[in-house]
């Protein structure tokens, strides 16, 4: 079995045994994950308790046989153990994603999350409702943890991303400010900014201007049927808003720094999805393969019993979507920061993407 289709069968049916100090429960996005090194380079997997895959030591094993990969579980970082002055732990307010990602979701609400609007696969207020998260984080709050996680732990990169707002820039304003408020401190820290398209596309300028290095703008789906069925809020942007989005966020931040989630999974046609792709790609906008997890909490799971999708579907797409970036000259790597530079909750990078 080649590296790629191991990456595709941990990704799906994940692990079970060993710890993983840095993990993820409930979100707005891929979580209830360990997050791991697999010959350096990130990973974040399911931790479930029913995997033919297991941990022992450093060593991946299928079925009690050593496979001959290597995975090194990510020690807990030293920023989680401080707090603001105002008694915050610094963990409610930005996570650790592999070995060097800050991740934070700026406003931990969206208008979209009644259950007859709400993304079918996203538990973002969850975590809110656990209490391990606080609902809006301050631009100087998050300040202080990314100076922090910079200094003790050598974060290189910090993904923001957010719930959308009734506001007009769907909540575009708030991540500008929390942007320009993390470059006042460690202004080498590359910044991604994650949000639906604002209804103003100046705002893409504003958050370029405030400091943003890249930006993702997620449709998950590029077929309006879908979209509907899983996303039913927001399929209400219609999908020539995303294009126009697209396109100016290619034109202020450059090619290759604008990237969109395309889950597998959701019933989209595997055809369509990779030509899709490929003509994002021929935008210059990255295309961020990934598979869809049930996840409980979620609609999908606690309404629609929804499965994972079918390993050789997962495998054959993210192999031709690697193709084309490969063919592009358009490398995860090769972004400043974001979901695609960390590149754990996909199998793009191990196959060449």
């Amino acid at each position: 079995m080649s590296d790629v289709s191991t990456r595709v069968d941990i990704a799906l049916l994940g692990i079970r045994g060993g710890s993983t100090p840095v993990h993820r429960r409930s979100g707005a996005g891929p979580s209830d994950d360990g997050h791991v090194l697999i010959g350096g380079f990130g990973a974040a997997l399911p931790i479930r308790s029913d995997s033919p895959y297991s941990l022992a030591g450093n060593k991946l094993l299928l079925d009690g046989a050593d496979i001959g990969m290597e995975i090194e579980p990510i020690g807990r970082p030293k920023f989680y153990d401080l707090q603001t002055a105002d008694g915050v732990s610094y963990e409610k307010i930005a996570k650790l994603h592999g070995s060097n990602v800050l991740a934070t979701t700026v406003v931990q609400t969206c208008i979209r999350y009644g259950e007859d609007e709400r993304c079918r696969f996203c538990s973002i207020e969850a975590s809110l409702a656990a209490g391990s998260t606080i609902a809006v984080k301050r631009p100087d709050q998050l300040a202080e943890v990314a100076e922090a996680a910079v200094r003790l732990d050598g974060v290189t990169q910090l993904v923001m991303t957010t719930g959308t707002s009734a506001a007009k820039d769907r909540g575009a304003r708030h991540l500008a400010r929390c942007v320009r408020a993390v470059k006042a401190v460690v202004p080498q820290l590359p910044i991604q900014v994650q949000c639906e398209p604002p209804g103003d596309l100046a705002t893409i300028s504003e958050l370029r201007e405030a400091g943003a290095d890249a930006i993702g703008i997620h449709v998950e789906s590029l077929d309006d049927d879908v979209r509907r069925q899983w996303m039913p809020g927001k399929a209400t942007v219609p999908m020539s808003e995303y294009r126009a989005a697209w396109a100016e966020a290619v034109r202020v931040f450059g090619r290759n720094q604008v990237s969109t989630y395309l889950l597998v999974g959701l019933g989209e046609d595997p055809d369509e999805l990779a030509s899709g792709a490929a003509e994002l790609i021929d935008m210059g906008v990255y295309p961020f393969v990934v598979p869809f997890r049930p996840l409980g909490g979620t609609l999908a799971v606690d309404v629609d019993h929804a499965s994972a999708p079918n390993r050789d579907v997962l495998e054959d797409v993210t192999r031709r979507v690697a193709k084309e970036l490969q063919h592009a000259g358009m490398l995860g790597s090769d972004q400043r920061a974001g979901c695609a530079a960390c590149g754990a909750c996909s199998v793009l990078s191990s196959a060449g993407g």
